[in-house]
């Protein structure tokens, strides 16, 4: 039977919704409605006087159900629902009317917009009379952590849960840690060494008693829900023993493949048998399967022939570890923009045309020309380098609509580390608009375009093609109004970050979303900005949006902290809104346990059976259902059918 003592508070949020709602009007109408015992509005009724009210309201008129008007549910639902509790009444039966995001945000006609605010609030009225008293079910803690990636984000997430004493997987796709970090020469901007700032974290995490480190690896499949996540990791073979290898570069000598050094981003070659680079964790060499001769069957055999201490087991196969764990951690970084989506710019043609993580290697004294600033093209000191920003950024109708965020910084920072390389250079920088926002930034950019170091100029370059022994490069100074045309020795392009190859995967794989740019998308902006959406699951570093470093480490952090929250109680509490099955509806036909994405519904005795600690309520089953067997607690399709029906009136 519906209930009769509703209460409903409508909500003016400052002008957020007063702006385009008559929230006086929606009270009043409300007031009006069967089942309705009270109806108010206030200016802001998430602040303390507002809850407050609500807390005497439902006391004063024996409210046993409420109805809040106001924004999304996921900004306040459990604000009004705890408030609802402290008066007494079940959690449970406090629905949120969405009359904010769904209704004044949209619309621009105010009366319509009443009109459509009134439906909404119905709607939720007609679903609160018709709710059941419900008590969160109590889910059990697995005191684990998966990490998920193995860069700098995922290096301090790991080392501050694992600080705080719980096990720590940290699982890294690459055969090393470091991510793309290791590769820069120096940081800005204080331009000090990465490999000095990161490699002794490295290490932390390779000895770290609370960290099993899985590097040549990867995340194939998650199950199960917050606080109990099955986790399914492949784990690739190297073929070589990292406890009995020791680096003594033997097989790399014999071995007679050669192919482009991925770590040196083509700069360099390296052989099938190889290891990263020297600060490698582990500290053992790979051998890449897909360069070797063969294997299956042997055709080669050279490097184990010459391994004195038999490191090296042709005999290895992929390994799949099954894992439990409380929380996940996803850090899976960035790559950059492809330079062959840049055909204007050489399309990755040009040999001296570089990106900014290729001249990173130049620079570095452990890169491909061991510190020298050279040409790839015949190895010779380039005079003339230009460096060119927001190059597939900042453009929504070719390439990436979003800013970059570094490439002002680390444009100014190699120009920077290029006059130190070649003081008798001359470095040119083409910008849109110089945005160096952090502790620091201006003054460093400030710097380089002060003393010289640089020549800026604003404006776009148009194209770039070989000239002879040349790169021209063709553009214009918009604060001139002139065409520039310079005959350069090297291009260097600052590329858009975008989401690391696999991202797209392994979202599908955790049921987390991704935003329009295609990075993992956070549960809220600004009150959520490390959490996703799937409860559980936190976001880290450059997979959840461009950053530069002291904001990656920051951002790891505060996932670290929400884990270490998290896992710090000894049960969870899970939203009872799940699935019930109605065994004298069901016929066992299976079409629930196919169409529910949470993999939380089994066939027992022929009958449908919910795991209420799997179930997150998304309602997949009951549409599917043709018999009505399964429906949602609080959501059942009788409260859907009435909600349609108040909207339509």
């Amino acid at each position: 039977m519906t209930k009769k003592r509703t209460g409903v508070f409508v909500c003016h949020c400052g002008n957020n919704i007063a702006a385009t709602v008559d929230v006086k009007k929606v009270a009043e109408v409300m007031g009006t409605e069967e089942g309705v015992a009270y109806s108010q509005d206030y200016v802001y009724m998430c602040s303390d006087p507002g809850q407050n009210a609500v807390i005497q309201s439902i006391k004063d008129n024996n409210l046993d159900s409420v109805v809040i008007s106001c924004c999304s549910p996921n900004l306040h639902e459990k604000t009004f629902r705890d408030n609802a509790k402290r008066a007494g009444l079940n959690s449970f039966t406090c629905e949120i009317a969405n009359i904010r995001e769904q209704c004044a945000w949209v619309h621009k006609d105010k009366e319509r917009a009443t009109e459509k605010a009134i439906k909404i609030s119905r709607s939720a009225v007609r679903r609160a009379g018709r709710d059941q008293a419900l008590e969160p079910i109590a889910v059990p803690v697995t005191r684990k952590v998966l990490v998920i990636g193995g860069g700098i984000a995922g290096i301090q997430a790991a080392l501050d849960i694992a600080n705080a004493g719980l096990q720590v997987i940290l699982v890294e796709k690459q055969a090393t840690i470091g991510g793309h970090m290791l590769q820069l020469s120096e940081t800005f901007p204080t331009l000090d060494c990465s490999q000095c700032i990161l490699s002794p974290k490295m290490v932390d995490v390779s000895r770290h008693p609370n960290i099993t480190l899985l590097t040549y690896s990867e995340v194939k499949e998650v199950s199960g829900s917050v606080g109990n996540f099955r986790v399914n990791i492949l784990k690739k073979p190297t073929y070589v023993d990292p406890e009995l290898c020791k680096i003594c570069d033997d097989c790399a000598n014999v071995c007679p493949v050669v192919v482009p050094n991925e770590f040196d981003l083509g700069l360099t070659a390296r052989r099938a048998i190889h290891i990263p680079f020297a600060q490698a964790i582990p500290a053992s060499y790979t051998l890449d399967e897909s360069a070797c001769l063969g294997l299956n069957p042997i055709r080669c055999g050279k490097c184990k022939d010459v391994c004195e201490v038999g490191a090296i087991n042709y005999d290895m196969r992929p390994q799949t570890l099954i894992e439990d764990v409380g929380a996940i951690v996803v850090a899976t970084g960035y790559d950059l923009y492809g330079q062959e989506h840049m055909n204007e710019l050489g399309g990755g043609q040009i040999d001296d045309v570089l990106d900014g993580l290729q001249f990173e290697r130049l620079c570095s004294a452990s890169g491909a020309t061991k510190g020298h600033v050279l040409r790839p093209s015949d190895r010779t000191v380039p005079k003339d380098v230009v460096f060119i920003q927001c190059v597939g950024s900042r453009d929504p109708a070719n390439h990436c609509a979003y800013c970059s965020k570094i490439c002002c910084m680390y444009t100014a920072k190699h120009a920077s580390l290029y006059k130190h390389h070649v003081p008798d250079g001359r470095a040119y920088v083409f910008y849109i608009d110089i945005r160096s926002g952090g502790k620091g930034y201006e003054e460093f950019v400030q710097r380089i375009m002060e003393d010289d170091e640089a020549i800026y100029l604003r404006g776009r370059v148009s194209k770039l093609y070989r000239k002879g022994g040349k790169v021209r490069v063709l553009g214009t100074d918009t604060l001139t109004g002139q065409n520039v045309e310079i005959d350069a020795d090297m291009v260097v392009l600052a590329l858009a970050m975008e989401p690391s190859k696999g991202t797209e995967e392994i979202a599908k794989t955790l049921k987390i979303g991704r935003d329009k740019d295609g990075f993992l998308a956070e549960a809220h902006p600004k009150l959520k900005p490390v959490e996703s959406v799937t409860a559980g699951i936190f976001l880290a570093g450059c997979a959840q949006g461009p950053k530069d470093i002291p904001e990656t480490v920051a951002q790891a952090g505060a996932a670290a902290s929400k884990v270490i929250g998290l896992l710090s109680q000894p049960t969870l509490s899970h939203a009872p809104t799940v699935a019930r099955v109605r065994n004298s509806h069901c016929t066992g036909c299976e079409m629930c346990v196919s169409a529910c994405p949470y993999n939380a519904i089994s066939l027992e005795n022929g009958k449908a059976l919910v795991n209420e600690v799997l179930c997150e309520g998304c309602g997949s089953c009951s549409a599917t259902c043709l018999r009505a067997a399964i429906e949602v607690k609080n959501a059942t399709p009788l409260q859907i059918h009435e909600m349609i029906e108040a909207c339509l009136a």
